[in-house]
């Protein structure tokens, strides 16, 4: 379920940082406001950020072609010899 966003000033914010950073912490959620437009959002990190990464998790979902490391001769060719428009 989504929290209603609280609007809080720029200075207000800067004011109070820390209490803003904990009540965040608790699940509250803001908006930083600077001359009555939105400028950035503060809420709790979710879960799926704080997870760290989980080595093996695309396995198999990732491949390469058998012909990856090959270099196509004409290429080659221009890559070492010479300009590529003469």
């Amino acid at each position: 379920m989504a929290t209603m966003a609280t609007e809080v000033g720029v200075r207000e914010f800067r004011g109070n940082l820390s209490a803003y950073l904990t009540r965040a912490q608790r699940g509250e959620r803001f908006v930083v406001m600077s001359r009555g437009k939105p400028i950035a959002e503060l809420g709790e990190v979710r879960d799926a950020v704080r997870d760290p990464r989980k080595p093996g998790a695309l396995k198999g979902k990732i491949w390469i072609a058998e012909d990856f490391d090959e270099m196509d001769e004409d290429l080659l060719d221009i890559m070492e010899n010479g300009p590529i428009f003469p």
